[in-house]
Parts: structure tokens; C-alpha cells; sequence
């Protein structure tokens, strides 16, 4: 089975819906259980045997790349720094995989708590991926599921292809895998993930993949201190 040997962290975001605490700390250095949520999405990576990991970076952007080299990581983790503007989502992507020759990356956002749990469905939803060929695959979890009971859903699913139909009770955890020939032909430089998801949904070739796992998410401050207070 083919693997999947390079990741992405999306760390460049302003963290608005967590402010005052990201005034000061970018959300992805916002610590629960005494650690950060990046060095925990790092952890998950490491433990999928993924060593080349890129993440890109704007908001507070120095506090990121001093966390890196504080960790020793710099061999492993290249950081892209997003300086003039923030490329949005998919702009952030693009900018990445310019700078890489391989075809399949896994992207994960990481204000969502990832762990152990995590792993085998992360693992069965790489082999779904390229055994059915796709370009594009999210990991997805019911409503029901969300720690957060505020959130709406994103999409629906029927054998593993998402739809946006009227029921929308899949929400997006924030991982996917997404091959880079998507983005050819793209001219834009900063853009929303969404403008592939939505030519993949008319295509009826987004895919997605079940999780069973609770979904625990940084939604915003009110979530953060619940977040905390259950550990």
C-alpha cells in the first residue's frame, strides 16, 4: 500500500474567536493538559511515522519558528512564513507544495485535540484514499460527536462521497489527505480550501471518511476554558 510521507499544519490563522489570549499567543501555541496543541499535532505525526512536515505561519509568526527550533525540530519541520498577507487555507496550501515534489500531502489543522485514537483512522483513511484513487479525502465526524453541540454540519455522505445537501450532519475534524494536481492551473494566491472542495462536490468526487471518535475542537474562548476545565 502506498504511503503517504509528507504533512501540512495550518498554523497561519489570527485566532480572532480566541482573542485576548491570541493577542499575545498564536492559537496554535494555546496550551491544554500542559502542552500545545501544535507540539500535540506533531506528536500524531511522528507517531504515523510522517517525518517531513511543513506548516505555515503569519499571525505572531516568530513565536512559531522559536517554538520549532526550541524543540530541536528544525530538521524534520520547515516553517513557511506568510509575511506580507495570509494566504487564506488553500493559498497556504498552494504556497507549500510549490516548494515539494511529492503528490499526496495530509493536511491537519491543529485546534483539534488529535490522539492515539486517531491513528488507525488516519491509517484505514490513507488506504481508502489511494485505493479508490481519490484526489481529495476528509476525515469527518457525525454532530452527535462534537464536544462543541454549537457547531453546524459541513456535509452529508453516502458511501464515502460528500454532498452538501439540505442534512449537512458530517462536520469537518480538520484533517484531510489532497493530491497536488488540484491545484494546477489555480492563478489565485490566496483562497479558501472551499474553491477545490466545491468543484470536487460537482464533480461528486469529494470524498470523505468516517470518524468514531469524539470531536474535540478550539472553537473559540468559551470551548477553550470548557476544554480545559475537563482535563
Amino acid at each position: 500500500m502506498k504511503k503517504l510521507n509528507t504533512a501540512i499544519i495550518m498554523c497561519a490563522g489570527f485566532g480572532k474567536r480566541l482573542k485576548p489570549l491570541t493577542n499575545k499567543v498564536p492559537k496554535p501555541l494555546l496550551k491544554i493538559d500542559n502542552k500545545s496543541l501544535l507540539e500535540n499535532t506533531i506528536e500524531l505525526l511522528f507517531k504515523l511515522n510522517i517525518n517531513k512536515i511543513f506548516l505555515n505561519s503569519h499571525h505572531l509568526r516568530q513565536q512559531i519558528k522559536k517554538f520549532i527550533l526550541k524543540k530541536k525540530l528544525s530538521k524534520k519541520i520547515k516553517v513557511f512564513e506568510e509575511k506580507r498577507k495570509i494566504l487564506d487555507t488553500g493559498g497556504g496550501i498552494l504556497n507549500i507544495i510549490k516548494s515539494s515534489r511529492d503528490k499526496n500531502y495530509l493536511v491537519l489543522n491543529p485546534d483539534t485535540i488529535w490522539n492515539k485514537k486517531h491513528l488507525s483512522e488516519i491509517i484505514r483513511m490513507k488506504n481508502l484514499y489511494f485505493s479508490k484513487k481519490a484526489l481529495n479525502m476528509l476525515l469527518v465526524v457525525k454532530k452527535k460527536r462534537s464536544f462543541d453541540k454549537r457547531l453546524n454540519g459541513d456535509f452529508s455522505m453516502k458511501k464515502n462521497i460528500l454532498t452538501n445537501n439540505s442534512r449537512k450532519e458530517y462536520i469537518f475534524t480538520g484533517c484531510q489527505i489532497i493530491n497536488r494536481n488540484l491545484f494546477n492551473n489555480l492563478k489565485k494566491k490566496i483562497f479558501p480550501i472551499s474553491i477545490i472542495w466545491s468543484k470536487l462536490l460537482n464533480d461528486k468526487s469529494l470524498y470523505g471518511y468516517e470518524s468514531k471518535i469524539k470531536f474535540k475542537h478550539v472553537t473559540d474562548i468559551k470551548i477553550y476554558k470548557k476544554l480545559i476545565s475537563n482535563q
